[in-house]
C-alpha cells in the first residue's frame, strides 16, 4: 500500500471540495444521498438506507468509463 494524500474542504452545508494528488472532486449531499463529481472517475450518485443497515446503492451517471 502506498502513501496517499487527500484534503476535504467544506465550502457550504452539504458541499465539499476534495483534493488529491491525482484528482479534484466535488461532493454534494448528506449522509444518505448525494452526487460526487471527480476529474478522474467521473460522476456518481449514491443512496443509503442509513441507520446502521449497511445497505447502499452507487451508480455512475456520467464521465469516464471504468
Amino acid at each position: 500500500m502506498g502513501l496517499r494524500f487527500r484534503k476535504s474542504i467544506k465550502i457550504a452545508p452539504g458541499v465539499k471540495v476534495n483534493l488529491g494528488l491525482k484528482s479534484v472532486g466535488v461532493s454534494i449531499g448528506g449522509k444518505h444521498a448525494g452526487i460526487s463529481i471527480n476529474s478522474k472517475t467521473g460522476t456518481t450518485a449514491r443512496v443509503s438506507a442509513g441507520h446502521g443497515t449497511g445497505l447502499s446503492y452507487v451508480t455512475k451517471i456520467g464521465g469516464k468509463k471504468s
